[in-house]
Parts: structure tokens; sequence; C-alpha cells
């Protein structure tokens, strides 16, 4: 048996320059690098430095001029709207020129940053490429984003335009985007100089003269824009993510190492072929939308899907066969929470048989841990691979995978199997050192750090350095604790810090707690996250009242619910809430967040040494019980 895996593995870790050097040849260069990898500024790496490229031209031009115009690059199915369109690599050429000319005409240049906030449709795309074209920095905010995590983004960013659509569509809702834009505008420090609003029927936004410019009218007298040579060390775009004190880590992605990885990653991991359709059932405001919806599959020549829908509810739990059958998609990425909605509502797997899945090879998950109950469902259903991999919005790709296009492993229940060629994963005990197979310790990742991957956040060196680096010297920290096994199998057990995954988004419990904490009535409060057999966990907020407070818990309770809605948006799934007299702390002051969620799902656990009163974890209990947690 071959074992192509370990060989490239081995490779990429002994002569990455070699190894990464290799793959490069499969893009397009203007001009060709100076140096593969640049170590001379730990743990400032930078890949392909001296190289110049353009990724729109990678993901767009290169396949219309290899002769492939006529492929479909885009597929659009909205099962909300009853639309369904694709968009060949001739005409998203077309349409990506035209919108950078727009871009253009806006006063975007090289380096400029763009925020695009919309939902699933396939303008989004094209303007990701658009600014790409231009070699704009683009940063997409997801649309389910409330008005104030909009502005955040607009300060750190600092955008010289805004692309919004006027609505984006829910299950039997319309949420107006418009009102939230001009609200996130309103508040922001920094004002953009335009928006182009894409118009939807469902609910056309009311334009602001001098401001808001019409997507479809600035297109029709738009000059098309070629391809804009960049450093392959320049940032392609900006994704924020949640940041323990509240504040958004902006992530960076750069243009080179970025198109270089994951074109590899097409092939290596997911074993697709150019020509081939691929659908990561994901949002364009998420990573996987970013490295998966958008960028790989394009880079290596695929169709996409865009799918605006559900994996229930539109119409039903059947939709992904349908999607899956209708289109000849070989290969579906979705996370773990999809697969346990499809299997509460269609536990049996009825409405699979009416859809003929004959070419459908392989399932991949991540997002968040995939329980072993919906993978063996998964499987007994589908009769292919499912494959859990592990990645993160900072790495945009997986650290370890079931790499099937190199070499496919027996999977075993719980573990992403390896880590991918490029990656070193390590376990490191309390004392900072390497501990033996099997045991539990914090994952990381020893520097440099493959391609693709964040060279920094977006102005924030120190923060990056300290986020990420100075805890482990020589090594990623990757949040997550677990273990290695001795067959070199990775499993990624819980998160070390105040991070919690609600069907696959990563939320900061600290921000909730910030939001919790501007209420007037309460004096403190704490957030967890809880199991949840939908979508893995769900964040559980303690409030304690300020002294005097008469007014009823329920009252609170609601008021609080909504401030977290309004503040973070639907997205964060917050919904309930507890009163309590006080919460459990070590002597030094810290909230024993640890063990709250340890009794609300229903773990054993050690009376932590530090506390202060043990006499509190049984009235914790008690008022985890009056909501249905905890034994």
């Amino acid at each position: 048996m071959s074992d192509a895996y370990q060989e490239a593995h081995d490779l990429s870790l002994t002569d990455p320059a070699a190894f990464w050097g290799k793959a490069a040849e499969d893009i397009h260069w203007v001009k060709r690098w100076d140096k593969v990898l640049d170590e001379s500024n730990p743990p400032f790496y930078r890949w392909f430095v001296g190289g110049e490229l353009n990724t729109c031209y990678n993901a767009v031009d290169r396949h219309v001029e290899a002769g492939h115009g006529d492929r479909a690059a885009i597929i659009y199915d909205s099962p909300i709207t009853g639309t369904k369109r694709t968009t060949t690599y001739a005409e998203l050429k077309q349409q990506t020129a035209s919108f950078a000319g727009v871009l253009a005409d806006q006063g975007v240049t090289k380096g400029d940053r763009v925020i695009i906030y919309m939902p699933m449709v396939p303008e989004a795309l094209v303007a990701m490429l658009a600014c790409a074209r231009l070699g704009a920095v683009h940063s997409v905010v997801f649309g389910g984003f409330a008005a104030n995590e909009l502005a955040t983004r607009i300060n750190d960013a600092k955008p010289k335009v805004v692309v919004a659509a006027s609505c984006g569509l829910e299950p039997g809702r319309v949420i107006a985007y418009k009102p939230l834009l001009d609200e996130a505008i309103r508040v922001a420090t920094h004002k953009p100089d335009r928006c182009v609003i894409l118009q939807r029927e469902q609910k056309p936004g009311d334009l602001i003269a001098g401001r808001d410019v019409d997507w479809a009218e600035a297109v029709s007298s738009a000059r098309p824009h070629d391809c804009v040579p960049v450093q392959a060390t320049d940032p392609l775009y900006i994704l924020y993510t949640s940041g323990t004190t509240g504040q958004p880590k902006g992530v960076v992605r750069d243009n080179g190492g970025h198109a270089v990885a994951l074109k590899w990653t097409m092939k290596a991991i997911y074993n697709m072929e150019p020509g081939e359709v691929y659908w990561a059932a994901s949002d364009v405001g998420w990573v996987v939308g970013h490295s998966y919806i958008c960028y790989g599959p394009l880079l290596h020549g695929c169709t996409t899907v865009v799918f605006e829908g559900k994996p229930v509810g539109t119409p039903d739990a059947g939709t992904f066969w349908r999607v899956i059958s209708e289109h000849k998609i070989p290969v579906l990425f979705t996370a773990p929470t999809a697969f346990r909605a499809i299997k509460k509502e269609d536990p049996n797997g009825e409405l699979l048989q009416k859809y003929d899945l004959s070419h459908f090879r392989t399932l991949f998950l991540a997002g968040e841990r995939a329980d072993p109950n919906t993978i063996t469902w998964a499987q007994a259903q589908l009769k292919v691979p499912v494959i859990d991999h592990w990645w993160q919005t900072e790495t945009g790709w997986a650290i370890a995978a079931n790499c099937m296009g190199l070499q496919e492993f027996p999977v075993k229940l719980g573990s992403p199997t390896k880590a991918v060629p490029g990656w070193n994963v390590q376990v490191l005990g309390e004392d900072k050192q390497p501990v033996a197979p099997g045991q539990i310790g914090a994952l990381v990742c020893k520097l440099p750090l493959p391609p693709g991957t964040l060279p920094t956040l977006w102005n924030a060196d120190d923060r990056f350095r300290q986020a990420y680096m100075d805890e482990y010297p020589g090594y990623y920290k990757t949040g997550d604790a677990g273990f290695v096994d001795e067959e070199g199998y990775v499993y990624v057990m819980t998160r070390t810090d105040d991070i919690i995954n609600v069907a696959g988004h990563r939320l900061s419990t600290g921000a909730m707690e910030e939001v919790l904490a501007n209420h007037p009535d309460v004096a403190e409060c704490a957030v967890i996250g809880v199991h949840d057999d939908m979508k893995g966990q769900m964040p559980l907020g303690f409030l304690v009242l300020k002294a005097g407070v008469t007014k009823p818990h329920a009252e609170v309770v609601a008021e609080a619910v909504k401030m977290v809605r309004e503040t973070i948006g639907p997205v964060a799934a917050f919904k309930k809430a507890l009163v309590v007299n006080r919460l459990p702390k070590t002597r030094s002051g810290k909230i024993l967040r640890g063990t709250m969620q340890k009794i609300a799902d229903h773990e054993e656990f050690k009376m932590p040494a530090t506390i202060d009163d043990p006499d509190i974890l049984p009235e914790i209990e008690d008022a985890l019980k009056e909501v249905g947690l905890a034994k």
C-alpha cells in the first residue's frame, strides 16, 4: 500500500520550501517568488516573498483563457425564493470585471478596504472577487450580525466602501439589512465614502442620496477592470473572529500563500477534480464560505454551489439530498449541526430514498466537534465515508483531516484523523513540555505555520503575539485541548478559553457577558456554553441582581436576552438566562465557569481546591434544575 500521506507529511515538515514550492507551481504568477519561506522575523513568517500574482485571475480569468469559459463556475440554488441560476466562468469574469469597475469608480484602489454585508447570493462572491481583482482588501461581515457588531468592524477595518444587499431571507421572514447598515454607519466613528446596495425585490432599501449607489445601475455603466498584480504577502481579506475580550480579532489572509494552500487542498484533502461540483453548505460570512464557497473551488476550476436555504424547513429535511442529486455533487462539506437537524426531522432517512445519490462520494464535517452519533447515523444513511476535520478561522483550512486525495485512513469516531501535511500538531502539558500519546493537554502547532494561515491580525501585531504565540513559545496556540494517540490520530476535546461553538459558529461568551453587565439591574453575570443535542452548544447566562431590585426575575431575564440579541444578533442563539444569588468563584475572584458547565452538562467534577465557598455549588445546581438542566 502506498504511503503517500506519510511521504507528503514528512517532506512538508523537513523541507517546507520544497513541498510548498512544488505546490505553488499550480498557481499562475505574474512574477515568481524570490524565496518560498522567509523565517527572518518569527513569529511573523511570510510565504512566497517577492512573488506577484492576482487571486481573482487565478480563480476566474485563467480558466476562461484555458478554454473553460463555458464551464459552470457558480450554481445558485435558493429554495427560499425558488430560484436556480448557473453562472459560467466566462460570465463570472465579465461580472467580476464590471463590478471591479464599479468599485474603482467609487475610488477603491489597491490596499483599500471594502466591507461586504450580504446574504447567500452569487453577487457576494462577485463582490469578493472584484476586490481581489483590484488588490483591495475585503472584509465580509455575516448578515446575521447586528448594527453594533457591524459598526465595530467598520471602525477597525476603516473601509472606503461598503457593499451590502437590501435584505437577507430566512424561512418565513425577510431580514432588512439596509436599516442595520444605516444604523451601523450612524454609530461608527469611521464613515465609508460610499455604499453599493444590491436591491432585492423582497425588500428594497431606501438609498441615501450622495452616499448610496444602486448595484444594477452602477454595473450598467461601469468599465470592466483588469486584474491588478499584488505582492504574495499583500492582504487578500480580513475576517473578524470572536475575541475573548469581546473585541473582534481581524484575521488577515495573504494572497500568495492562501492561493497555493487552498488550490492544493482541493485535491489532497477533498479529492476533487476540476470541472466537478463542490458544495460547502455554509455562509460567505464565515471562514468556510471564504475558503470553500468562494476561493478554493474556483482556484481548482470546480463548480461551487451558493445555497440560500436551510437543512430543514426549505421545504423539508430532504433539501440537501435534492441539491446533491440535482447538481450531481460528489462532495459536501457542512457542519454537524446540519446533520443533527436532518436526523431530528427524518430519523430513518425516508426522504433520502426519493433521490439518486449514486455519484456522491464523501461527506466532510467541520466547524465543531462531530459527535459519534451524528457520524454513525450519516454513515448508515449515505453509505459513503463521513470525514470529520478540524480547522479554525485563523488557519483558513484543515489542521487535521483524512486526506482523501492522498491516502484514506480508517475513521476513528471522535477524531478528525491525522495532521494534514504542513501541520506539526503537538500536545503540551501544564509544564509546556510534550506529553505522551493519549494524554490530554493543550493542542498546539509548531511554527512556522503552513501557507494560507494567518500571518498576523489586522493592525494588531502585539495582539497576534499575545493571543496565539506568547503562551507556548515556538508554537501556535489553537485554544483547543485534546490528545494524539499512538497512531497519530488527533482528538479535539474542548476549548481552553471562553469561545463556545453554536451550530459551527464560534461565539465569545465574554462578549455576551459584556452586554449582560450593561443591564441596569445586573450586578454580576457569567455565560457558559451548555451541551445541546441539535446545535452542539448553547449559551446560558447567570445573572446576579443588584440589591434592592424588586422587578420579577422573568422580566429581567427577558430584557437581558433581548439585549444580547439586539447587540450581537440572532446568531448568538442567546435564549436562556437564570437569576442566582451569587456565582461560584476562586479565592482570587475568578468565576468557575468550567465547573458550572460540568454541572449543567451532568458531568463529574472535582470540587476546585481554590473555591471560595463550596456551599454555593448546590445553589447553582438547584437553579439549573429549575430550567431543566443538571440532574
